[in-house]
């Protein structure tokens, strides 16, 4: 693999479960060194979460294996002296502090802002939480579905009869963790140029609103509140999930040439000039009798054929895959999105032969650098693994920058 992005940056991961652990699971991913500090003979409460309970008891559950990759994992005890001072030498030379406490909890182990900045005035530290640092609810408990629910996002999820319906997956903590890598590569450039460390205050709540988008902006800009629509898209129609022959098919025909293409495909041409569906607006309001008719001319044949005939069209079109299937797609493969990796030391065998196979599979990052996926190269580690590393990497931290950061004024 060629260089990466971030080759060189040192994090320090002080970060559990998910939103934390995902953010510098990216940063690993371009390539930054992430040493991940957990808390003697526990760890990470990830570690102990997942569908396989040997997996969990031997502190690799599925819930880490996916997020850690590529990271180092030392233990240390911030309440006690010796854990303190070694937290202290690392963090005096890393670039990038993440933790997703809860407001203010690494602070009263001794270690607020203003210390830290002290140590290192070049430190990128971001802190993770539910609510942010500060507000009236800075100080609440929050996990994936206590920030979707007052999100608002479950209320938009499902249909009228069945929402409120939680995501099917921990969205929140993964747009949480996104924004807080985001927000750390853009305090890294800038530090480039003015030499100054950043504390970046990521809410979790705020990401997910900001990433609602038109669910939120139509209300805060048109005065309309979103309503639950199932699988049906609010912004256009036809564009929703549809019945082919054998199962459900995804179509988004939101422009109108992609409209009338699709009538004529679908042999019912007549629907073009009916003046009920005449164009997007009619379309919306009139989308349920539109929508019975296509079903009719759709179920005449299968989805994979409606999908291979409409998308040659110009027509976005796809049939509904379940998990497993998406991940086995040629297209996936296409792409290097998965790498395989050996299982972490300690790993049950019987765990291993369940999973189908000898080797961990884990997913990349979705973005291709010149032409190469990001991936990660080495596999999660076991709970201090590289507690016997701790000096060196300490006395290697202290040698000097890395000749990628040679340059950073504020170093």
């Amino acid at each position: 693999m060629q260089d990466r992005p971030l080759d060189g940056v040192r994090v320090l991961d002080l970060t559990n479960v998910l939103a934390g652990p995902y953010c510098t699971y990216h940063l690993m991913l371009l390539g930054a060194e992430v040493i991940k500090v957990e808390m003697p003979g526990r760890g990470d409460l990830a570690r102990r979460l997942g569908p396989d309970a040997e997996l969990n008891q031997a502190g690799l559950g599925a819930s880490f294996l996916a997020q850690n990759a590529g990271k180092k994992s030392v233990e240390l005890d911030l309440k006690s002296d010796g854990g303190r001072a070694a937290f202290e030498q690392l963090a005096t030379h890393a670039d990038v502090l993440v933790e997703n406490y809860r407001a203010g909890v690494l602070a009263r182990v001794g270690f607020p802002w203003e210390r830290l900045r002290e140590l290192n005035p070049g430190l990128v530290y971001c802190a993770i939480s539910g609510f942010g640092q500060t507000g009236p609810m800075s100080q609440a408990p929050a996990y994936d579905q206590i920030i979707q629910g007052l999100s608002g996002m479950m209320s938009v999820t499902g249909t009228p009869e069945t929402a409120p319906l939680r995501v099917g997956f921990p969205i929140a903590d993964t747009v949480g963790g996104l924004s807080a890598a985001l927000a750390i590569t853009a305090a890294l450039a800038g530090r480039q140029i003015d030499g100054r460390g950043r504390f970046l205050d990521v809410s979790m709540l705020e990401a997910s609103l900001s990433a609602m988008g038109w669910a939120v902006s139509n209300y805060l800009v048109s005065g309309v509140e979103p309503q639950p629509m199932g699988h049906q898209n609010a912004t256009a129609a036809p564009s929703g999930t549809f019945e082919a022959a054998d199962g459900p098919l995804n179509i988004a025909a939101n422009r109108q040439e992609q409209y009338e293409t699709l009538c004529r495909l679908t042999e019912r041409a007549d629907l073009i000039d009916d003046p009920r569906f005449a164009d997007r607006e009619a379309r919306k309001q009139n989308r349920e009798a539109l929508n019975q008719v296509l079903n009719e001319a759709l179920r005449r044949r299968p989805a994979a054929e409606w999908e291979h005939i409409l998308s040659a069209a110009g027509v976005p079109a796809a049939r509904i895959l379940t998990v497993a299937q998406a991940v086995a797609a040629d297209q996936i493969a296409g792409r290097g999105f998965l790498a395989d990796l050996p299982f972490p030391a300690g790993t049950p065998r019987a765990a291993i032969e369940r999973s189908g196979g000898d080797t961990l599979r884990l997913s990349g990052s979705g973005v291709l650098f010149d032409g190469e996926p990001l991936t990660a190269q080495t596999p999660p580690p076991a709970l201090g693994e590289h507690n016997a590393e701790l000096p060196e990497l300490l006395r290697r931290w202290q040698a000097g920058r890395s000749p990628a950061l040679a340059d950073d004024a504020g170093r």
